[in-house]
């Protein structure tokens, strides 16, 4: 099969929640044409929704937010190797090209965070922008609503994080600006490799390398701290790269580093692997090993404070690594503490007047 560029994926996996495979977006588009109604013709599809809800608990003890928010599913990014393609399984898609392609919009999100912080209960956690899929990827730049959701959480003086590979991220530097100075926000940057060949391979559709430092740089340059997330390692394609990219993390101003190694769940072992037959032929098998050789014999972990590290000795391997990057270059890393106290349910009340 020839290998399809620009896209992470190169098949479509079968959703095993569906006894008969089908496609709710073609359904939808076939329905606009009958009526008469302009589609937009493009190789990635967009599908309005409307969820009740904007917030997602977490309960997996070894994640560091208690909730998170997503305007998106489905990711035109196009990373082959995230874990959340499983999700888009739950919309009866599939989780390898229907997640790159077939993109859900959640156009209500910030007017269902804006209920949600005003409501009688909410006390301000940590809520993630970006928990399960990146919110600046390329739809982002029309729809804005992952600005409009910051405006919201600003408005309230509610503490956020966000995580990206998207150089979207500086259209909203006012915003993040004044969030930095309240103590209110935690940035964290996704950089896996300092090769602009392996990111085609592995993250077809983000920002380049060259342009996410520049992204580092200039939100460190404007006061506003921000972790660099290696991530994931991946045994014999950019484990060797850890200590470089540390650096030039450091260089470009980040102030702390973090980093997880790579865990292939559900249907994405599936489709990594076809992934990797197409674009590493040479070490497909050596790569396959070394990933269940961390998750002793598995390439699905799921146990929690093992999963982002493994175990064994390529895991302390990159755990060595990783500390001696810490050490050499990360000497002074700065600790974020939200300021809760800040947060305002009814920021345009009129008894603040009086």
């Amino acid at each position: 099969m020839e290998y399809i560029k620009g896209r992470g994926a190169q098949t479509n996996t079968q959703n095993k929640f569906l006894k008969n495979e089908h496609n709710l977006l073609d359904e939808f588009l076939n329905y606009c044409e009958i009526q008469n109604e302009k589609v937009e013709q493009s190789s990635t599809s967009y599908l309005e929704v409307f969820p009740k809800t904007i917030l997602n608990k977490v309960t997996s003890p070894d994640i560091g937010f208690v909730y998170s928010m997503n305007p998106y599913q489905g990711c035109e990014h196009g990373c082959i190797y995230c874990y959340a393609r499983n999700s888009h399984e739950y919309w009866g898609y599939s989780a390898g090209l229907d997640f790159e392609k077939k993109i859900l919009y959640k156009s209500n999100a910030a007017q269902l965070l804006k209920k949600k912080l005003q409501s009688r209960s909410w006390q301000p956690e940590n809520i993630m922008l970006s928990g399960n899929t990146d919110c600046y990827q390329p739809i982002e730049r029309k729809l804005k609503i992952t600005k409009a959701m910051l405006e919201v959480i600003l408005e309230h003086k509610h503490p956020v994080s966000i995580i990206t590979k998207n150089a979207l991220i500086l259209r909203d530097l006012d915003l993040l600006k004044e969030l930095a100075s309240l103590n209110l926000l935690k940035i964290s940057i996704s950089i896996t490799s300092l090769s602009e060949k392996t990111r085609t391979f592995l993250e077809p559709r983000t920002a380049t390398i060259k342009r996410r430092f520049e992204v580092v740089k200039i939100l460190s340059d404007n006061g506003i701290p921000v972790n660099v997330m290696i991530a994931p390692i991946i045994p014999s394609i950019n484990s060797h790269e850890l200590l470089p990219l540390a650096k030039k993390a450091s260089e470009s101003g980040a102030n702390s580093i973090g980093y997880t190694t790579i865990r292939l769940n559900g249907a994405i072992g599936e489709i990594f692997r076809d992934w990797l037959n197409k674009t590493y032929p040479d070490r497909a098998n050596k790569v396959v090993n070394q990933i269940k050789e961390i998750h002793e014999g598995t390439l699905n972990e799921s146990r929690y404070g093992i999963r982002m590290r493994g175990v064994g000795q390529i895991a302390e391997q990159i755990k060595q690594q990783f500390l001696l990057a810490k050490k050499l270059y990360f000497k002074h890393e700065r600790r974020i503490d939200f300021d809760l106290s800040l947060f305002d349910k009814n920021p345009s009340s009129q008894m603040k007047l009086f």
